[in-house]
């Protein structure tokens, strides 16, 4: 019996990938340019997508007209137009839960990094000024006696904020709706929450309702003792706005995951003092990529034997292959 066909815009560990080999005839690309994505059009039937160089568009799926599924590697899938894949009856899939925990320990110690700049700490060491000029300078933040407030209590954020909690430090959050059982207080209105907070801990969805939420206005009401932390998408926060804020000093200092562009972020981001950047690891160890990758896997091998999805998206709800 003939394997179906599965176009792969990701990569994935070793052995994942064997494992999807013993399921289908896989079409590995690295460019949507690739002439053999139009010669296999017809007989592709599915799709492994992850990462943001190469996006599962309408544009794409009008040359693969039998996609049934499109598996993304990561929980965020923003790089997958839903509502193309929604008219065309195909399934979205994600990897959600599996990264709860990693992201929630990258975002906590992204904080302390960024409030005890213990970057800029280890750069002082490893270029000899220990010795030279004598103890870091002592940080003007810290984390004592600041109050969070979570923007986004999904999954992810409920993982923060019990670290949060095990710090003493008081919690609110900004969501689209209330969480009446998470016991936190929740504000409708991102500004006020700002207001009444000085950490600003970013983990809502990359979507069009959400580019830019964190603007001028939020971080102006966060305050000059503010300190931002990204681990959601770049497209949430104004860049240039938190590029004034960090430069006048209206906020305290950043740290982010996530940038605008990645991996081609702003240059000027690399300039500011203030601002910790990491490479987009906030799911970015062995144990946590294997169980998401095992997720794709599963999905996929889910519709290659029809039965339903392990993780449909909500934008594209399982009513049969």
């Amino acid at each position: 019996m003939s394997k179906p066909h599965l176009l792969m815009m990701t990569t994935m560990l070793d052995e994942l990938d064997i494992h999807a080999d013993e399921h289908f005839e896989i079409l590995r690309v690295k460019d949507l340019d690739d002439p053999a994505i139009d010669a296999s059009a017809g007989s592709i039937t599915a799709i492994a997508h992850g990462g943001h160089t190469l996006t599962v568009s309408r544009a794409l799926l009008d040359r693969l007209p039998n996609v049934k599924i499109v598996a993304n590697f990561g929980v965020g899938y923003d790089g997958v137009d839903t509502t193309a894949a929604a008219e065309r009856g195909i399934i979205v899939t994600n990897t959600p839960n599996v990264l709860n925990e990693e992201v929630a320990d990258t975002a906590l110690g992204l904080l302390i990094m960024t409030a005890r700049e213990l970057g800029q700490a280890e750069q002082y060491l490893r270029s000899g000024q220990w010795g030279s000029k004598g103890d870091y300078p002592l940080t003007t933040t810290t984390l004592r006696d600041r109050a969070i407030g979570i923007v986004g209590l999904g999954r992810i954020g409920r993982a923060i904020a019990k670290r949060c909690e095990a710090f003493g430090l008081p919690i609110s959050y900004f969501s689209r709706t209330e969480k009446p059982d998470s016991g936190y207080r929740f504000y409708a209105d991102l500004v006020d929450m700002a207001g009444a907070v000085d950490t600003l801990i970013v983990i809502t969805p990359g979507t069009p309702e959400t580019k830019d939420l964190i603007n001028a206005d939020v971080l102006s009401a966060l305050g000059p003792n503010g300190i931002v932390i990204n681990v959601a998408r770049g497209s949430v926060v104004d860049e240039p706005a938190l590029m004034a804020a960090l430069k006048s000093k209206a906020i305290a200092a950043a740290g982010l995951d996530v940038m605008v562009g990645e991996p081609n972020i702003n240059p000027e981001l690399m300039q500011l003092e203030n601002c910790v950047l990491l490479p987009h690891v906030g799911s970015g160890s062995l144990h946590t990529r294997r169980a998401m990758g095992q997720l794709v896997v599963d999905n996929l091998i889910a519709f290659k034997e029809k039965a339903p999805p392990k993780t449909p998206v909500p934008e594209t709800p399982f009513n049969g292959w």
